[in-house]
């Protein structure tokens, strides 16, 4: 279901697959300190979307770099979320 409504909104943006890429790239080319709470979740859900987005295109290129775009992004994504898993102590 959440592929379909992701192919539809694809479609209906008419969103280049180079834009992807480009993001990506300058997503990853940031420097990421992660001063508070709300930076780490706004990196967590771009570095996401972005991966999503490469995903689609890698279905249908199956290109080798592709993926490891994605993997280098999901690096990040987990530094991220890895600060937000705070364990709580009652």
């Amino acid at each position: 279901m959440y592929l379909i409504n992701w192919a539809i909104m694809y479609i209906a943006l008419n969103l280049n697959p180079m834009d992807y890429i480009e993001r990506a790239l300058e997503f990853e080319k940031r420097k990421f300190v992660f001063r508070n709470t709300s930076d780490r979740i706004r990196c967590s859900k771009e570095a996401k979307e972005l991966v999503l987005g490469i995903n689609e295109i890698y279905k249908l290129d199956k290109d080798v770099e592709l993926m490891d775009l994605m993997k280098r992004l999901s690096v990040i994504k987990r530094k991220a979320e890895k600060r937000l898993n705070m364990r709580i102590t009652v």
